[in-house]
């Protein structure tokens, strides 16, 4: 079982989108068994909220299923229990080692690290641009479930 954390500041945009896209891709190959996937924020800004309309708005365009979203900061306690913390950008992986203190195991990674670019993933909170998170999301997506299933 491979289980999945993928975070950014809030936990109403990049995060719960990369969750979604995730399940969807894992779904359609039939192997939503083998995987546990989740989101949250390195916030406290937006605990309780659901999630951002333009992510909403953004997933029904594409046919993505997602499910009642509510806002969830991570704890130190995530590192133990996932085998990948995946931050959307590189001062979410700031955020995410100040929770968790240390990642002796290898486990913290921006989601577009598992891409040909590696790059951060823009916040739309900021940038409007939910399309182009979509896309950045979808190919750290593509580029994770293979690094993933390549090796187990």
């Amino acid at each position: 079982m491979t289980k999945i954390l993928f975070i950014c500041l809030g936990n109403i945009c990049r995060s719960p989108m990369a969750e979604y896209v995730f399940k969807d891709m894992i779904e359609k190959r039939k192997i939503q068994n083998q995987f546990i996937i989740d989101s949250a924020a390195t916030s406290n800004e937006e605990i309780g909220n659901g999630m951002h309309y333009g992510t909403r708005r953004k997933l029904d365009e594409v046919g993505i299923k997602y499910n009642k979203h509510i806002a969830k900061k991570m704890t130190a306690e995530d590192y133990k229990n996932y085998d990948y913390l995946i931050g959307m950008e590189e001062s979410n992986i700031r955020n995410i080692l100040r929770i968790v203190k240390n990642d002796n195991e290898n486990k913290i990674f921006r989601l577009l690290d598992f891409s040909n670019n590696p790059r951060d993933i823009a916040d739309p909170w900021y940038t409007g641009n939910f399309d182009k998170t979509y896309d950045d999301i979808l190919e750290g997506c593509k580029g994770l479930l293979e690094h993933i299933l390549k090796n187990k």
